[in-house]
């Protein structure tokens, strides 16, 4: 298939890249740079060393199946959308075109207004393209377990059956977001699914966790083309952060009472799953949810089992407890379901399974690279950014 990848430079994108070229499509990525400027701004960076997209790109064609071709541009530029939807007339779009950080949205007016322009724009011009360049293609679109929050019911796939005064219908599961990046993820999912009933459109929302890990079978292939791994308080997520501190003889930070419960899932995982949407498509007009991770942890169980697996390595690490930046529930019911993709067949890795080899020993070789002021919170969501970093 022609394969379009929006954000093909970041964290997944990059990676989704080369897992489906190996695989014998035909992909191409567009990608803004705009992350690694962000980078900048707050003073933070990958732990692993990552190349430039050209230099990557060019690593992949000398040792990959088959090559993958970059374009270079902002997909809130239309005339750089509609150009590249020309040149590559895509059949699917995986788009992880959208910065995927809650606490940089928090950071300040101008973080928040930055983060609903670049995300809801930019898929707002991303369904428009569909609908004049490739109406029949498939919208593969990332999006997060964080648009539902923390009801005090079960989490369904997208949708639950209201019954209400003796009538009942099917909607969209209520949303209650916890900052104004998942405020963002809402308003595309709203958007996406009104182009779908109106237009005729076909999309998959993965409603993704959580993802860990870096190594995936194409990054193994050469050093050039390893992705990033964050661990700050702003990019990074909350296992990356426990195991660089494991690994530094850091103690590990638990935001508040560490109740905190969210679903994980490995980054091998991520790859299988936008695999599996893309050769099962939405059908015209549908609007597609999955609830994209395989386990469900609190923070506190985390650092636990990183601890474990730290000490098991002859470290000697320690939890922390210390003030919740963010604004939040921090014990709470949390139940999602996600049955959709195991029957379309995925194979989940466990974290069980993958926590040394794949994170711990990876971050101690990074070691040195190790910023320890990034390791604790420099921000909350009440005031905005407290320090000023970089």
């Amino acid at each position: 298939m022609k394969i379009l990848i929006l954000g093909g430079d970041g964290y997944l994108g990059w990676p989704t890249a080369m897992y489906l070229a190996n695989r014998g499509h035909d992909v191409s990525v567009v990608d803004s740079f705009h992350r690694r400027l962000w980078d900048d701004e707050i003073g933070s960076g990958s732990l692993t060393e990552i190349k430039s997209l050209r230099e990557r790109v060019r690593t992949w064609s000398e040792v990959g199946a088959k090559p993958i071709q970059m374009f270079v541009g902002d997909i809130c530029d239309w005339d750089v959308l509609e150009d590249v939807f020309l040149r590559t007339e895509p059949e699917a779009i995986v788009h992880y075109g959208e910065h995927r950080a809650a606490p940089f949205s928090m950071l300040s007016r101008r973080h928040a207004v930055l983060t609903q322009v670049n995300n809801v724009v930019g898929t707002l011009n991303v369904i428009y393209a569909m609908k004049e360049f490739a109406p029949a293609s498939h919208l593969v679109k990332l999006g997060t377990m964080g648009e539902y929050g923390t009801p005090n019911i079960d989490i369904e796939e997208g949708y639950i059956e209201i019954n209400h005064n003796g009538r009942s219908d099917i909607m969209q599961f209520p949303k209650k977001p916890g900052s104004f990046y998942h405020l963002s993820k809402v308003h595309d999912s709203h958007n996406i699914e009104f182009v779908c009933r109106v237009w005729g459109l076909r999309a998959t929302d993965l409603n993704q966790g959580v993802v860990y890990g870096v190594h995936t079978e194409e990054t193994e292939m050469h050093p050039d083309l390893a992705t990033r791994l964050d661990y700050d308080d702003v990019w990074g997520t909350v296992l990356n952060r426990y195991c660089v501190q494991a690994a530094i003889n850091h103690p590990l930070t638990v935001y508040g009472k560490g109740g905190q419960t969210r679903g994980f899932l490995d980054i091998r995982d991520t790859m299988a799953c936008v695999e599996l949407a893309i050769e099962n498509p939405a059908d015209a007009g549908e609007f597609r949810v999955f609830n994209q991770f395989t386990e469900q942890f609190t923070v506190l169980e985390l650092a636990e089992k990183v601890a474990d697996a730290a000490r098991n390595l002859g470290w000697d690490p320690m939890i922390e407890n210390v003030a919740n930046p963010r604004t939040e529930l921090e014990e709470h019911y949390y139940n999602a379901k996600h049955t959709k993709l195991l029957d379309l067949g995925l194979e989940p890795h466990l974290l069980s399974e993958t926590l040394i080899d794949g994170l711990l020993e990876t971050v101690r070789a990074n070691a040195s690279r190790v910023d320890r002021d990034l390791l604790y919170p420099s921000h909350n969501w009440t005031e905005g950014q407290l320090t000023n970093k970089g």
